[in-house]
C-alpha cells in the first residue's frame, strides 16, 4: 500500500466545489471508469462517444450504480473526435478535458493504419484545438507505453524512448509532439499519461482485440481453452483501472506548475509474467467454478510488434503529482473477478 493522502485531499476539494468535465471515450474502459469516478464526486460531467469501441451498457451499468441526482449531472454526446464542431460543441463550459477516445490495440493499428491515425492524431488534434479555443483549465489526455517502443532499459523512465514497433505507438508518440507543441506555440498546457496495461471491470472481452485478461477470465468462465502468445514469459506492469482514474485526476487537478506540459508513466510500478498472471486468474475463477483450477493455457507464436518486457518508474508521477497507486495486480484481479464472475456466469 502507498500513501494516498495528497489524492484523498483532492477528492476533499472536489466534492466542496464541484466542476465540470469532458470525457471522451465516456461508453469505454476506462472512460467509463472515470465517468463513473466523477459522478460518485458530485462532478457534473458531459460525456462523448461515437461507440466505434464503447458501449451502451457500460453507461447503463454507470446508471445503476450512482444516485438519481448524481445521474442527473451527466450528460452524454454521441459524437466523434473527427468531427471538430462536435468538439468544440462538446467543450462549452467544461473546466477540465480527460481525453481518452482512441482506437486501442496494436493489432488493430498493424491492419489498418489510416484509421488508427484518423481517430488518434486527427481526432487528438481537434479535441487539442477545441480545448485551446474554448478556454479549459486543463486537458489531460491518455498517451502510451508503447510510445517507449524498442528502448531496452528496465524499468521504463519518461525521457527515454527508442523506436516506435507499430502505427499505434506512433499514433500516440504524435500526440505527446502536439501537446509539446501547444505548449511552446500557444502556451496551452497539458498532461499526458503512459497508461502501461490497464485493466478492470468493463474490459471488452469480446473481438480480436480484447486484451488478455478479460480474454481470460472468459474462456476461464465459459469452458474455453486460453491461449498464451509466446512462452508466457514476457512480463507487464499490469495496473488496475483505479489506479489510473486517481491518476487522471491528479493531473486535472494539480496546481503544481512543475507538472504541467509533461507526460508521466501510470502503471503500479511491479512486473508480472502473462504465465503468473493466467495462474492467478484461474485461481480466483476455480473459486467459483473449481472445474477451472486445471485448465491449461495453449501456447501460440509471439505477436508482432509486441515488446518482450514492460515496467515502468512511476516516481516522476509520485514526485510531481503525489500519485500512489492504492490496488497491487492482486486487488485489482480480485476485484475485476468479481465484476467479470457476474457478468458471465
Amino acid at each position: 500500500m502507498h500513501d494516498t493522502s495528497s489524492y484523498e485531499h483532492v477528492l476533499h476539494q472536489l466534492r466542496r466545489t464541484p466542476r465540470t468535465w469532458l470525457v471522451t471515450g465516456a461508453a469505454g474502459f476506462i472512460g467509463s471508469n472515470l465517468v463513473e469516478a466523477l459522478l460518485r464526486l458530485d462532478q457534473h460531467v458531459v460525456g462523448l462517444d461515437n461507440f466505434s469501441t464503447g458501449y451502451r451498457k457500460n453507461l447503463d451499468e454507470i446508471h445503476d450504480l450512482v444516485s438519481s441526482a448524481q445521474w442527473d449531472r451527466f450528460r452524454f454526446l454521441e459524437a466523434d473526435i473527427r468531427d471538430l464542431d462536435a468538439c468544440g460543441h462538446a467543450l462549452r463550459n467544461v473546466d477540465f478535458v480527460l481525453h481518452q477516445a482512441a482506437l486501442g490495440s496494436v493489432p488493430r493499428s498493424l491492419e489498418d493504419p489510416i484509421e488508427a491515425n484518423a481517430n488518434n492524431v486527427t481526432g487528438f488534434l481537434n479535441m487539442l484545438t477545441a480545448a485551446r479555443d474554448a478556454g479549459v483549465r486543463r486537458f489531460v489526455y491518455a498517451a502510451s507505453s508503447s510510445t517507449y517502443g524498442d528502448h531496452p532499459d528496465l524499468p521504463k523512465v519518461e525521457q527515454a524512448i527508442g523506436r516506435p514497433l507499430s502505427p499505434y505507438a506512433v499514433t500516440k508518440y504524435v500526440n505527446e509532439l502536439y501537446a509539446q507543441v501547444f505548449a511552446g506555440c500557444y502556451g496551452f498546457k497539458t498532461i499526458g499519461l503512459r497508461y502501461f496495461n490497464i485493466f478492470g471491470p468493463r474490459q471488452d472481452p469480446d473481438g480480436a482485440y480484447a486484451a488478455v485478461i478479460p480474454k481470460w477470465f472468459a474462456a476461464l468462465l465459459q469452458g474455453q481453452t486460453p491461449f498464451i502468445n509466446g512462452d508466457g514469459e514476457t512480463s507487464r506492469d499490469f495496473c488496475f483501472v483505479d489506479n489510473a482514474v486517481q491518476a487522471n485526476i491528479l493531473a486535472a487537478c494539480s496546481d503544481n506548475q512543475d507538472a504541467l506540459d509533461q507526460v508521466y508513466n501510470v502503471a503500479f510500478g511491479r512486473r508480472t509474467t502473462l504465465n503468473e498472471l493466467f495462474g492467478y486468474i484461474r485461481d480466483l475463477v476455480a473459486a467459483k467454478h473449481p472445474g477451472a483450477a486445471t485448465v491449461v493455457p495453449e501456447y501460440r507464436d509471439f505477436r508482432p510488434g509486441d515488446v518482450r518486457h514492460s515496467l515502468a518508474d512511476i516516481s516522476k508521477a509520485a514526485r510531481l503529482l503525489g500519485f500512489a497507486p492504492k490496488y497491487s495486480v492482486h486487488d485489482g484481479l480480485r476485484l475485476a473477478a468479481d465484476w467479470y464472475i457476474r457478468k458471465m456466469h
